[in-house]
């Protein structure tokens, strides 16, 4: 059975990690130990374990004296994290060929059917649909160790494919390709879904390769972020 310290702990490190994940902490920020005790309304004790397995994660780094600080967006290493994204999509969409059901692959392409592309578009919703779209042919390829590496790698590029969907153009090209992408499962096509795949997802890293710093702290000031 958990303490109340290791419980508290628990529920911090659980909250930090979806904020700074969620990019609802901007990277760069310090963060102290006395004020997540004010918030939370516990010692500092909990929290301080909360912070150290956050460090162990990599989701943010201790420096001595000067408190915590949430990791740096590195541009470089987002996108090597799309070049094994790229792999891992290809894979899951070859298995999902063959796993999943004709019913499943029209479900998810009546979802994407650019016919249903509201003329006012809720970007936070297109985003929030766009990932699951990738989650559920991770899903549907059967192979739960594919599906969670490919979760993994969601959360370290999360932040850029936010900044993904710049206009209508950009959404309705999405539409389009997500849409054609299940009608070539439908057909179980696995070489052209792959290749469709691949490029969709090569698509992207182009998108994360134009991100900038500058350009991160422009969407915070909007409130896109």
């Amino acid at each position: 059975m958990l303490s109340s310290s290791q419980f508290s702990s628990q529920k911090i490190y659980e909250k930090l990690r979806r904020k700074i994940l969620e990019f609802e902490i901007y990277p760069g920020t310090r963060i102290t130990e006395a004020e997540l005790a004010a918030t939370f309304k516990v010692s500092r004790t909990p929290v301080r374990q909360a912070l150290q397995r956050l460090a162990v994660e990599g989701h943010i780094t201790i420096q001595p004296k000067q408190g915590c600080f949430v990791r740096a967006v590195d541009i470089e290493k987002i996108s090597a994290y799309y070049d094994v994204r790229v792999y891992l999509e290809a894979a899951a969409v070859e298995l999902a060929c063959v796993q999943m059901s004709d019913d499943e692959l029209d479900a998810l392409a009546e979802i994407w059917n650019p016919a249903r592309v509201k003329k006012a578009v809720n970007m936070e919703e297109v985003k929030a649909l766009e990932e699951a779209f990738h989650v559920a042919i991770a899903a549907g390829s059967g192979n739960d160790v594919l599906a969670g590496y490919l979760e993994d790698i969601n959360n370290h590029i999360r932040i850029l494919r936010r900044l993904g969907f710049p206009d209508r153009k950009a959404v309705l090209e999405t539409y389009a390709e997500h849409y054609e992408l299940c009608q070539l499962m439908r057909q179980r096509n696995v070489r052209a879904a792959r290749k469709a795949m691949t490029e969709h997802i090569r698509k992207s890293q182009q998108i994360a390769r134009s991100v900038t710093l500058t350009q991160l702290q422009q969407a915070i000031k909007r409130g896109t972020l």
